[in-house]
């Protein structure tokens, strides 16, 4: 329009960028079409004219956190003739007045990370991903380590609940595979590590854990408990771990491992890969980061134990069986997230698996069946009643061949055979080749024999090789003796 004061309509429809057609319309009529819209009238009328007022919004003024849901039900029930169609139209209505007339909601402050400054852990379960090792459902969470400016990603398999224990061994572990330190850590609460300590156990944890850190010169942050999303940099990347695991496991076609280092393993191999994704930034922030300290810090837990008449000790309600040998001594042991370490003195004596005590609250049991073997030989009646009677069997197949041998013979000669073959696996170390005949014996309907098992496992006299000397003749001497003397 400005242009037409001194051009056509035609020139200056051009100039505009318009048809000449569209100036010759805008010629008879200035008004824009948005202005010209006639404004939409109600084509029906409001179901809510007659409770709005006098009732949805008194119950958002008296419970703002009302769901609409919630308030269209009331409604229905003191209005039946209310059709069920009104509930968009309530929901929208309920949005609409929160937004004008509704309280403050809290705000989330995006920040940023600079380099090297916060290193972030949390424990995440993995139960929806069924791994078993060996057949058997593998009850574990993970330890999760994160840097959020080059998204350095660590995990590592924790058995037990969140403690101290698996997290000072999944966050060392994780510093010194990353090379340095960031400037600070931040974590949960940690209120699962907390759950069920005393006033005096809650303050020691507190110290080891600012031990820890200061170990590593990072300053411990934690974000206020039940506010996730002040650690959201590592709580959003659990899902995305944890979908990556499964596509994975999907792919490999089987969630069984053989044992639990092939699982770690699998874990580790599956971070790598995004870790590699992220080189170069990883690169960048390893140079702001701190040194590492010259060593590690302590990441069990130390406690004494006595060994009882029972060759064994018991810990956080489980029963351990050790060597006879140390019945009577007070242990040093040193307790992992996965395993127990038994010290005498500064000497390692023995390794056992970490347990864990029944969900029920009944005790657990490790036992090892080359520890009591000697005395079971001869008291083999004990197994009978023993308490850990299930836990002494290695494998599966030798409980069933002793409920076999129970039903067949009766109590005493089935604890005789049973007591044998337990003896034979150990004198013979063929654990395994033995669990292997029992359950082939029972697969065809045929009670284990316990002589023939003993002369199928025994040692083999190897042949003796022939050996032939001959001897030198003795002429030989007086010819050598004559040599040097003509030399001479």
């Amino acid at each position: 329009m400005n242009m037409r004061r001194n051009h056509s309509p035609a020139i200056s429809a051009a100039k505009a960028g318009f048809s000449t057609a569209a100036a010759y319309r805008f010629e008879k009529d200035s008004w824009l079409p948005s202005r010209k819209k006639p404004r939409r009238e109600r084509r029906r009328p409001d179901p809510l004219a007659g409770v709005w007022d006098s009732e949805v919004v008194s119950m958002l003024k008296a419970a703002p956190g009302l769901r609409p849901i919630a308030i269209f039900e009331e409604l229905r029930r003191r209005h039946p003739e209310l059709g069920a169609g009104a509930r968009r139209t309530l929901e929208r209505r309920v949005r609409w007045w929160r937004a004008v007339n509704g309280p403050d909601r809290e705000v989330i402050f995006r920040q940023e990370h600079p380099p090297g400054r916060m290193g972030l852990s949390d424990f995440t379960e993995v139960a929806d991903l069924s791994v078993t090792i060996a057949g058997h459902l593998l009850d574990c969470r993970l330890y999760h380590f994160r840097l959020p400016f080059s998204g350095f990603e660590h995990a590592h398999v924790v058995l037990g609940g969140e403690s101290f224990v698996a997290l000072a061994e999944g966050l060392q572990n994780a510093l010194w595979a990353l090379g340095g330190v960031p400037e600070q850590h931040r974590t949960d609460s940690l209120s699962a590590a907390f759950r069920n300590l005393d006033a005096e156990a809650k303050e020691d944890l507190t110290t080891r854990y600012e031990a820890f850190c200061a170990h590593y010169g990072m300053t411990p942050t934690r974000n206020n408990p039940g506010v996730s999303h002040e650690n959201g940099s590592i709580e959003s990347s659990h899902g995305h771990l944890k979908s990556k695991l499964a596509d994975a496991l999907l792919l490999r076609a089987s969630r069984d491992f053989d044992d639990l280092p092939a699982w770690r393993g699998f874990v580790d191999e599956i971070v790598g890969r995004g870790n590699a994704r992220n080189a170069k930034r990883i690169d960048q922030e390893r140079m702001a980061l701190n040194k590492l300290p010259d060593r590690r810090c302590a990441d069990y837990e130390e406690v004494h134990v006595d060994v009882t008449s029972s060759s064994a000790f018991t810990l956080r309600k489980v029963f351990y069986s050790v060597p006879s040998r140390l019945i009577g001594h007070r242990l040093r042991v040193r307790l992992y997230d996965d395993r127990l370490d038994g010290f005498q003195g500064s000497t390692l004596l023995f390794t056992l698996r970490r347990g864990r005590p029944d969900p029920s609250g009944k005790y657990g049991h490790v036992v090892d069946y080359r520890h009591v073997i000697h005395s079971l030989r001869r008291k083999p009646m004990a197994l009978m009643n023993l308490v850990y009677r299930d836990q002494l069997f290695p494998r599966r197949a030798y409980a069933l061949a002793f409920e076999a041998l129970l039903a067949a013979l009766g109590e005493r000669p089935a604890c005789r055979a049973m007591v044998g073959i337990l003896a034979l696996a150990h004198e013979q170390t063929c654990e395994a080749e033995l669990a292997a005949a029992l359950q082939a014996a029972l697969d065809d309907g045929v009670l284990p024999d316990l002589a023939e098992l003993i002369e199928r496992f025994r040692p083999k006299g190897a042949e003796w090789p022939v050996v032939v000397v001959s001897l030198p003749s003795l002429a030989i001497y007086d010819q050598i003796a004559t040599s040097a003397g003509e030399a001479a």
